[in-house]
This record gives structure tokens, C-alpha cells and sequence, in this order.
């Protein structure tokens, strides 16, 4: 078990891309995120945002063990962050408007991510792997923000 929760945490080696291993991992995250948006009901993200947080907390404290303190390869909080992203946006299934979206929530939760204002860094010093959890929700949930501003702006939902 111990050999799989890298495995897990880097999602199964797209940690390992090189030069921004958290965008990537941001970006793998969309193609889950779109499918569970479109074919679920409403709180199908909020399952997926509280998976993905699970397997962080999980395989964090093995992963820290194996590459080192926040270790830039584990990407499971990524997926947690994306999820939270787009908890209570809605997809509509047309391909278009939906990457849109995708490209908005991607945009706005890597700005928050990669900056870490408003007391998002500040969250990274909770021990084990909450401080690698949390500051991600909080990021998302920052982006969420951000993007349902702009989609009610636009009125396009």
C-alpha cells in the first residue's frame, strides 16, 4: 500500500512533468471535473472535491516521506482545488461555453494557487497533510468566487 500512495499523490506520475508540476496537475484535473459536472447530479462535485481531498490527506504523509517536505510532485491537492473550483458551477454540455468555463476556472485557480493571497499561504503551516490540502480549497474556493462573478457579470448563466 505504501507504493501505490505515490503513486496516487502524483496522479500517477503527471507530478512528474516537467516545470510546473501543479498546472499540470490542474489541468488533469479538468477532464474528471467536466465529465462528473456534465453526468452527475448537483453534489456529484462536491463528492469528487471531497475524494480528491481524502487521498491528499492520505498519501501525503508517505509522499512527504519519499520526496520531501510539500513535495511539488503531489498533484491529489490540485484535483481537490480544481474541484472546489467549480462546486456549484454549472456545465451546460455544450462543448464550446463549457471550456470556456474550464479555461476560466483553470485560469482563476492557478492565479490563486501559484499566489497565495488573502491568507492562503498562511494555511500551508497546518501539520501534516492538511497544510498541503487546505491552502488548495481555500485557492479554489477563491477561483470559484472569481468565475461565478464573471459568469453572473457576462449572464451567461
Amino acid at each position: 500500500m505504501q507504493k501505490l500512495k505515490p503513486i496516487i499523490g502524483s496522479f500517477f506520475n503527471a507530478g512528474f512533468l516537467p516545470n510546473a508540476p501543479g498546472t499540470w496537475g490542474s489541468l488533469f484535473a479538468l477532464f474528471p471535473i467536466y465529465f462528473v459536472g456534465v453526468y452527475t447530479p448537483w453534489y456529484g462535485m462536491a463528492l469528487l472535491t471531497a475524494l480528491c481531498s481524502f487521498l491528499t490527506v492520505w498519501v501525503s504523509e508517505e509522499c512527504e516521506r519519499v520526496w520531501g517536505g510539500d513535495p511539488s510532485p503531489l498533484v491529489m491537492d490540485e484535483f481537490a482545488g480544481q474541484g472546489m473550483t467549480f462546486i456549484a458551477i454549472s456545465f451546460t454540455g455544450i462543448l464550446n461555453y463549457d471550456l470556456l468555463l474550464l479555461l476560466g476556472g483553470f485560469i482563476f485557480f492557478r492565479f490563486f494557487d501559484i499566489q497565495k493571497p488573502f491568507g492562503v499561504d498562511k494555511l500551508q503551516q497546518l501539520p501534516g497533510g492538511w497544510g498541503i490540502l487546505v491552502d488548495d480549497l481555500l485557492a479554489g474556493f477563491y477561483a470559484f468566487l472569481s468565475l461565478r462573478a464573471v459568469v453572473y457579470i457576462l449572464g451567461v448563466i
